[in-house]
C-alpha cells in the first residue's frame, strides 16, 4: 500500500517525459511498478476471494436459517384466527424484531462478500474499496450472528416459561459462540482496520506535502 502512494507522490512531481520513457525492456515507469507487484496483487487477490467465499457460506446459512425461523411461528397458529398465539407479547415481538435484524444483517454481508468477489482486483482497489467491503461485510455477519443468539435466547424464554433454570443455563451458553466469533474475527478486523487507515492517513499527509 506504501508503495503505491509513494509512487503517486512521485508521479505528481516527476515531469511528463520521465513518466513516458521506457527502459531498456520497452516498459515505462508504471509498468514496470505494476509487472514488480504482479505477484504481490495475485497474492492479494487470492487471499480476498478465500476469506470472502468463506463468509459467504456463512451469512447464506445465516440467512436460511432466520428466514425459515420467522415463517415458523413459536407457539403455533390460533386455529380459529390464523393469528400466532404469542402475537402481543413483548418477547414474541423482540423475537420478530431480532429475527429481522439478523437476516438483514447476513444478507448485507453476504452482498458485501459477493462484491469482493467480483471485484476488479486493481492495485488501487486494495488501498480503499476492497478493505472497506471486508471491514463492513465483517461487522454485519457479527452482526447477523449476534442477533441470532439474542432471538434463540427469546425464543427458548416464550417456549420455557417456568423453567428458569433452564432459560439462564441456554442463555449463558449461547454467550459462547459470539466470544468464539469475537475472538476469530478481532484480529482479523484490526489487521485490516490498521492498514486501511495508515494507508488513509499516508495519503493525505502525501497530498498536503503535494
Amino acid at each position: 500500500m506504501i508503495d503505491y502512494y509513494s509512487i503517486q507522490a512521485v508521479e505528481s512531481i516527476v515531469p511528463l517525459m520521465c513518466k513516458e520513457a521506457k527502459n531498456a525492456d520497452g516498459l515505462k515507469p508504471r509498468e514496470v511498478f505494476t509487472k514488480n507487484h504482479e505477484q504481490l496483487v495475485n497474492e492479494g487477490r487470492q487471499w480476498a476471494k478465500e476469506i470472502a467465499s468463506s463468509f459467504t457460506i456463512v451469512g447464506t446459512l445465516i440467512i436460511t436459517i432466520m428466514f425459515a425461523a420467522a415463517f415458523t411461528v413459536l407457539g403455533g397458529n390460533d386455529q380459529n384466527k390464523g393469528t400466532p398465539i404469542f402475537l402481543g407479547k413483548d418477547a414474541f415481538s423482540l423475537f420478530i424484531l431480532v429475527d429481522a435484524l439478523s437476516l438483514v444483517a447476513s444478507s448485507s454481508s453476504v452482498l458485501m462478500f459477493i462484491g469482493i468477489l467480483t471485484s476488479r482486483y486493481a492495485e488501487e482497489d486494495f488501498i480503499t474499496s476492497l478493505p472497506i467491503m471486508l471491514l463492513f461485510g465483517l461487522f454485519t455477519i457479527f452482526l447477523s450472528v449476534l442477533f441470532m443468539m439474542c432471538a434463540f435466547c427469546v425464543a427458548l424464554v416464550l417456549m420455557l416459561k417456568g423453567h428458569r433454570w433452564i432459560i439462564i443455563a441456554a442463555i449463558a451458553s449461547s454467550v459462547i459462540p459470539i466470544l468464539v466469533f469475537v475472538i476469530t474475527l478481532s484480529r482479523l478486523f484490526s489487521e485490516v482496520c490498521i492498514s486501511f487507515l495508515k494507508s488513509y492517513f499516508l495519503m493525505k499527509k502525501q497530498r498536503l506535502i503535494i
